[in-house]
């Protein structure tokens, strides 16, 4: 283990760098520093010598170079054991550098604000930081590299405990580490400049901040995690405040995810019931209370053990509703006092408080890891309102029709497919999920509309993908539905329309579906 004399402290972040400097004096060694550094460690009485004095070179640029010198990097570079480099640096008068010690320019905090600024994002770009944080992490057995405060307190113990020294498996570990940095560090600077470009691009950083560890994945004998994309502000469920309850688990935070994303769909006051991604039910009323009355009552056995997700503020009397059956998380842009009060009552059950479930979702990607490699797509954000619907029948939808075909379309798109919703125009019915058929889907959809006591007459029938046969659709007229949204485009077409019309039903084509695997 090589002594460590020499150390060079830039830091941005100043946080306990003076008690770490006064250790390292401690064990005799000689500090280098730059402009900002070395005066707060002046300060505090620490001595140091400056890069200038070193590279007898000023900070150049408002202060753009000052640590790009050859007197800089030949001391972080050299190879110890090599002789003809040893020669060059003694030719060259370098000094040797044992330890870095380097925080970089805020980028990712400076971007993550609303109101920053071309210019000033550009600024907080490091270079002369990540440059030689890699050149020590490259020599790192000859060279320290400590990139974060969290590291200073492990590091002074075991300098005190080894007379000075650091092991080589701490000098590798803080390499990784040191590399790890400035991998996430360029990935933020390339998202930002990159911008809402569209389009997926032939290469895709991704750099990952753990946020929280979950107790186990979907399974207990799984490890989990919940990451935040690196040099984001906190956004979506990460950025909601969690008001009751114990943490939430791998399998809460993907149902509240689809829970947020169903209510997002409607502009009116909403609520849906969530099992295992699929909505139980889902219904939107001027009366919250009665919105989730409505949305339960699509299928109350589901519900136990179910999330809620609303887009209003849960009142006390919501939550009263709510309290009656066992649900695993609330999540609700804000929650009254009194609702909080009765919720509370329910020491297992989650609450979440997330002010912008009430705002549409901004675009991203979805990432699925498949054995070696990962599928990127983007989210579907296609709405209703955006597409050119097209009437096939001989008979045009009424009013009522069109606003429940528009109603269950939202819906249907966050049903795990072959998907079948019956629905009316402020309220599911029935809802048919992941069949391997789409006609076992409707009849699914049916059979627990009926053991629910539901009545499906009246009712209209949203199909995520095409009906590849009538089938499907002669169980929809059958039990009562009046007209179909679909995104047509198959061979049948033709078949599928006379059916609908031999049913004196409505028939519309988005041509647009919404698989959801």
């Amino acid at each position: 283990m090589p002594p460590i004399k020499r150390a060079l402290l830039s830091v941005f972040d100043k946080t306990g760098v003076v008690d770490f400097a006064r250790n390292l004096i401690g064990h005799g060694v000689e500090i280098l520093s730059t402009g900002g550094t070395a005066r707060h460690l002046q300060e505090h009485g620490i001595s140091t010598v400056s890069i200038s004095e070193v590279t007898d070179f000023p900070e150049i640029l408002g202060g753009r170079v000052k640590t790009l010198h050859p007197k800089i990097f030949g001391g972080l570079l050299a190879l110890r054991h090599d002789g003809g480099q040893m020669q060059q640096v003694k030719k060259h008068d370098i000094g040797l550098i044992d330890m870095v010690v380097v925080n970089l320019y805020p980028f990712e905090s400076t971007v993550a604000r609303p109101d920053v600024t071309q210019a000033e994002a550009v600024e907080n770009i490091d270079i002369g930081g990540p440059s030689m944080i890699r050149a020590a992490a490259k020599n790192h057995m000859a060279v320290a590299v400590v990139t974060s405060s969290d590291q200073y307190e492990m590091l002074a113990k075991e300098m005190n405990d080894t007379s000075g020294q650091l092991s080589d498996s701490t000098r590798k570990s803080l390499a990784a580490a040191a590399f790890a940095r400035t991998c996430q560090y360029d990935a933020s600077i390339a998202a930002f400049l990159k911008g809402d470009s569209a389009g997926i691009d032939d290469s895709f950083q991704l750099s990952l901040q753990k946020s929280q560890s979950l107790r186990y994945g979907e399974n207990p004998h799984q490890s989990a995690a919940l990451f935040q994309p690196e040099g984001e502000a906190p956004s979506g469920l990460l950025n909601a405040r969690q008001i009751h309850g114990k943490e939430l688990s791998y399998n809460n935070f993907i149902d509240t995810d689809a829970a947020v994303g169903i209510v997002q769909e409607f502009d009116e006051p909403c609520c849906v019931v969530i099992k295992h991604t699929n909505p139980c039910g889902v219904a939107t009323s001027s009366s919250l209370v009665e919105a989730y009355q409505s949305a339960k009552a699509t299928d109350p056995v589901s519900a136990f053990g179910g999330i809620v997700g609303l887009n209003r503020a849960l009142d006390s009397e919501t939550a009263s509703a709510i309290s009656e059956v066992f649900t695993e998380v609330v999540i609700a842009p804000a929650f009254e006092a009194g609702a909080v009060e009765i919720l509370q009552a329910k020491k297992n059950l989650r609450l979440l408080e997330m002010p912008e479930i009430a705002q549409p979702r901004g675009r991203t990607f979805e990432f699925k890891r498949v054995q070696g490699g990962v599928l990127v797509q983007d989210q579907d954000f296609m709405n209703i309102n955006d597409i050119d619907l097209r009437v096939v029948s001989k008979r045009q939808p009424s009013q009522d029709e069109w606003l429940a075909l528009k109603f269950g379309w939202r819906v249907c798109k966050w049903v795990k497919s072959n998907a079948i919703v019956y629905s009316t125009s402020d309220r599911t019915i029935g809802v048919g999920a992941g069949q391997m058929s789409r006609v076992d889907s409707s009849k699914f959809a049916v059979d627990k509309a009926r053991r629910m006591g539901l009545n499906l007459k009246g009712t209209v029938m949203s199909s995520d993908a095409f009906l590849p046969f009538r089938d499907g659709l002669d169980v929809a007229a059958e039990v009562g539905a009046t007209a179909v949204i679909q995104p047509g485009c198959s061979v049948r077409d033709n078949e599928v329309i006379e059916a609908a019309d031999q049913h004196r039903m409505a028939m519309v084509f988005t041509g647009i579906r919404h698989f959801r695997h």
